[in-house]
């Protein structure tokens, strides 16, 4: 941060001033997107589909849990994995203090992914979260919204030989690359009509970043997420960072 520009009191009010009016612009533009979205259409789900749960196997609509709508987050782990992705658990950091808000607000809140139930729940003890986690299994759930990839639609991509940090992620859930990428991170809404389930909204990708708090901090930190395009992902679990690591 050296070589960063150095004004006066004066300057920087005046650059913030100008830079206030385009974050009112987002904020407005946010708020309008947001409105969009709730106006896509639902989609009926016909397909049942059922999970492990703690309380013994459930369907999606009895995932509700007595409320109009279900949020459900594809957590990254699978049934290779020995542990959940780090980027994924760092989001996850936070679910359980957004739960009882999601609640007062007819909203239930779950994470699901196909490993097996005792493998998420160890794993959950580990972190220190307390959020409901399913396990949707070898079901199609994963795959019908875009949480699962074949090995037919991986090939191109790990032939390719152009992996990025794939290598590093997969290592540090104890799998390999093609193991790693059957999983993918999707946010997925659904509402609950006169007893049928409807798909809503689904994101993925920077989509997502709502879930990670502290992305938001960092974007207002003097370095911001000092992230380059071939950066190390520098994202870890929250009990196996270096203490003062990037000092």
């Amino acid at each position: 941060m050296s070589d960063h520009r150095i004004g006066t009191r004066e300057e920087h009010q005046a650059a913030r001033a100008e830079l206030l009016k385009r974050e009112k612009e987002l904020t407005r533009a946010s708020d309008e997107l947001a409105g969009l979205r709730r106006e896509l259409p639902w989609v009926p789900i016909g397909k049942v589909y059922e999970f492990d749960t703690e309380a013994g196997p459930k369907t999606l609509a009895e995932l509700f849990d007595g409320r109009p709508q279900l949020m459900i987050y594809h957590f990254m782990f699978g049934p290779r994995y020995k542990a959940g992705c780090p980027v994924c658990s760092s989001g996850a950091d936070t679910y359980s203090g957004a739960v009882p808000h999601l609640n007062a607000r007819g909203v239930t809140f779950l994470c699901a992914s196909r490993a097996p139930l005792d493998r998420l729940q160890a794993y959950k003890a580990r972190m220190g979260w307390s959020f409901p986690w399913v396990s949707s299994g070898e079901s199609d759930f994963n795959s019908d919204f875009g949480a699962s990839h074949s090995a037919e639609e991986l090939r191109p991509f790990l032939e390719s030989g152009q992996l990025g940090p794939v290598p590093s992620l997969a290592a540090d859930c104890g799998t390999d690359p093609a193991g790693y990428l059957e999983e993918a991170p999707v946010l997925s809404a659904f509402a609950l009509l006169d007893g049928v389930v409807h798909h809503t909204y689904s994101t993925t990708q920077r989509g997502l970043e709502c879930l990670m708090g502290f992305y938001g901090i960092l974007d207002r930190a003097p370095r911001g997420r000092d992230e380059g395009a071939a950066a190390p992902v520098w994202i870890h679990r929250h009990d196996e960072y270096e203490q003062g690591a990037a000092a």
